[in-house]
C-alpha cells in the first residue's frame, strides 16, 4: 500500500500539470510519426493515448512516458506500403506478445551489460536527433516563427526564476497560442500537420487471414519492433533513473511495454515504446509518479475530443521551443569536458555511439555498435593484464612458471607465448593458483603449453587450478587425457 501511495499519489499536482504539458507536446509528434509510417494521424494519436494509459499501470518505471515513436514508425513503412494497415495492427499485437515473453525471461537484466559510455552516447545522440527534427519547422518560414520560438525559450528558462508553481513549458505553450490567435499571426500550427480524431478508439481485431503465410509476413517486423522498442524503453528507463535518482524494474517494463502494444494493436494504434524526449519533458515539468503518465494519456484524449479546435491553433513554434528545451536538457554537456579526462576507450565508445545513431537514425544500431566496442575494449584491457613469472629451482632442473591474471580468448595467445619452450629442463611446474581459465580457448592454450613442453622432453605439472578452472580443464583439456606426448591441438 505504501508503494502504491508513493508511485501514484505522492506528487499529485505536479504530476497532473506535467501530464498536461506532455499531452500537448505529444499531439504533433504522434501526427508526425504517423506520417512517417504512412498511416492516418489517428493511428499514432490513438496509440499514444492507449500506450501511455496502459504503461502507467503495467510499466516498471514510474514517470516515464511511452507512446508512438519515430524509431518504431520508421520500421513500419515497408509493412504498411506492401501489405496495408491491418497487417500493421497484427504486427503491433505480435510485438507486444514478444515483449511480454522478453520480460518473462528477464531480458531487461541485459541492461547491466550496457556501459555508462554507451548510455551517455545514446543520450547525446537522441538530443541531437531531437534538435535536428525541429529544424524543418525553422527553414523557409516567416520571421514571426523565430520570434515566437525565441519568446518560448525565454519563458521556459526565465519563468522558473519567478515562480515554479506552474511548469514553464505549459505557460509558454498557452501564452504563445493566445498571442498567435489574438494577433492572427500566420504561422504553422498543429492543425496544419493533419486531421485530429474526434471519436473514441474502437476495439477491433485485425482483418487478416490467420495462417502461416501471415505469420511469415508479420513476424520479422514484429521481432524488429520488439528489439528496438525494448532497447529504447530500457535505455530511457536508465536515463530517467539517473534524472530522478530512483530505480526501476526493467523486466516489468518489458512486460508493460508488451501489454501496452497489444492494447494499442486492438484499438487501431501502432506499436510504440518509451520516449526520451517526452520523458525528459515530464521530469523537467515536475512529473515523478505513474499519475503523470496516466494523465498524459487521458489529457491527450480529452484534448482531441473536446478541445481539438483550440489544439489545432497551437503554433508549432511553441512546441519547437519546448523540444529545444528537451534537447538542451537531455544532452550530457559534461561528456564533452570529460573527453580529456576519461579513458580514451570510453570516449571512443561514447562518440561512436553518437555518430552511428545520428548517421543511421537507428537507435538499435547505435547502441549495438557502442556495446560491441565496449566489449572489445574491455576484452583488450583485461587480456593485457596477464603476467607470467618464471623461477629456476632444484639446481637448474626445475622451472616454475607463476601465472597471474585472466586467461580467455583475448589473452590466450599472450599466455602461450610467455613460456620458453627451448630451455633444456627436466621438469616444468605451472602455478595457476592466481589465474583463472574462462573458456575453451584458454583451456586449449594450456594444452598447447603443456604438450609443447612434453615434446621437448620436460615433465610438466600444472598446480593451483581453482574449482571453476579445474572443471573446465577436466571437461575440455587434452593434455591430461592424450596418450601421445607430441599431440598438438590443430587450433
Amino acid at each position: 500500500m505504501t508503494n502504491i501511495r508513493q508511485e501514484w499519489f505522492s506528487n499529485i499536482r505536479s504530476d497532473l500539470l506535467a501530464g498536461l504539458v506532455v499531452a500537448l507536446a505529444l499531439i504533433p509528434e504522434a501526427i508526425a510519426f504517423s506520417i512517417i509510417a504512412g498511416v492516418d494521424p489517428r493511428v499514432g494519436l490513438y496509440a499514444s493515448f492507449c500506450i501511455a494509459v496502459v504503461i502507467a499501470f503495467a510499466g516498471g518505471r514510474p514517470g516515464m512516458i511511452s507512446a508512438a515513436t519515430g524509431a518504431m514508425a520508421l520500421l513500419m513503412v515497408t509493412l504498411v506500403r506492401e501489405h496495408g494497415l491491418q497487417y500493421l495492427f497484427a504486427a503491433t499485437v505480435l510485438t507486444g506478445v514478444l515483449q511480454i515473453i522478453a520480460g518473462w525471461i528477464r531480458l531487461g537484466e541485459l541492461m547491466r551489460f550496457v556501459s555508462r559510455s554507451v548510455v551517455t552516447g545514446f543520450v547525446n545522440a537522441l538530443a541531437i536527433l531531437i534538435f535536428m527534427a525541429q529544424l524543418p519547422e525553422l527553414i523557409d518560414v516567416p520571421y514571426a516563427v523565430y520570434v515566437m520560438a525565441g519568446a518560448g525559450l525565454a519563458i521556459i528558462y526565465g519563468l522558473p526564476y519567478v515562480t515554479r508553481m506552474v511548469p514553464s513549458p505549459l505557460v509558454a505553450i498557452v501564452l504563445l497560442t493566445a498571442v498567435s490567435i489574438y494577433f492572427g499571426i500566420d504561422v504553422r500550427t498543429v492543425g496544419d500537420m493533419g486531421d485530429l480524431p474526434s471519436t473514441l478508439p474502437v476495439f477491433l481485431v485485425p482483418d487478416i487471414p490467420l495462417n502461416l503465410e501471415t505469420l511469415q509476413i508479420v513476424l520479422p517486423y514484429a521481432a524488429t519492433l520488439m528489439v528496438v522498442g525494448l532497447l529504447e524503453s530500457l535505455m530511457t528507463a536508465t536515463i530517467v533513473d539517473d534524472l530522478t535518482d530512483t530505480s526501476s524494474n526493467k523486466s516489468r517494463e518489458c512486460v508493460g511495454q508488451g501489454v501496452a502494444n497489444i492494447a494499442s494493436g486492438f484499438l487501431g494504434g501502432m506499436a510504440g515504446c518509451a520516449m526520451i524526449g517526452q520523458s525528459v519533458i515530464n521530469v523537467k515539468s515536475g512529473g515523478r509518479g505513474r499519475l503523470s503518465t496516466l494523465s498524459a494519456g487521458i489529457f491527450l484524449l480529452l484534448l482531441l475530443l473536446f478541445f481539438s479546435d483550440w489544439v489545432r491553433q497551437i503554433p508549432m513554434a511553441a512546441l519547437v521551443a519546448v523540444m529545444f528545451m528537451v534537447s538542451i536538457g537531455t544532452f550530457n554537456w559534461d561528456s564533452i569536458r570529460n573527453l580529456r579526462t576519461h579513458p580514451r576507450s570510453s570516449s571512443v565508445v561514447m562518440v561512436a555511439t553518437v555518430i552511428v545513431t545520428v548517421a543511421t537514425h537507428d537507435l538499435a544500431q547505435g547502441v549495438l555498435s557502442g556495446v560491441l566496442l565496449s566489449g572489445f575494449f574491455f576484452a583488450h584491457k583485461v587480456g593485457r593484464i596477464l603476467i607470467v613469472k618464471s623461477q629456476s629451482g632444484d639446481e637448474g632442473r626445475l622451472r616454475t612458471y607463476t601465472v597471474l591474471g585472466q586467461v580467455f580468448f583475448a589473452s590466450a595467445d599472450r599466455f602461450s607465448q610467455s613460456f620458453d619452450y627451448k630451455e633444456v629442463i627436466e621438469k616444468v611446474r605451472i602455478d595457476v593458483s592466481r589465474a583463472h581459465f574462462w573458456d575453451i580457448t584458454a583451456v586449449s592454450a594450456l594444452d598447447k603449453v603443456v604438450l609443447k613442453f612434453r615434446r621437448e622432453g620436460a615433465d610438466v605439472e600444472v598446480i593451483g587450478l581453482n574449482e571453476a578452472s579445474a572443471t573446465m580443464v577436466d571437461r575440455f583439456a587434452l593434455h591430461d587425457k592424450a596418450e601421445t606426448d607430441d599431440l598438438l591441438l590443430p587450433h
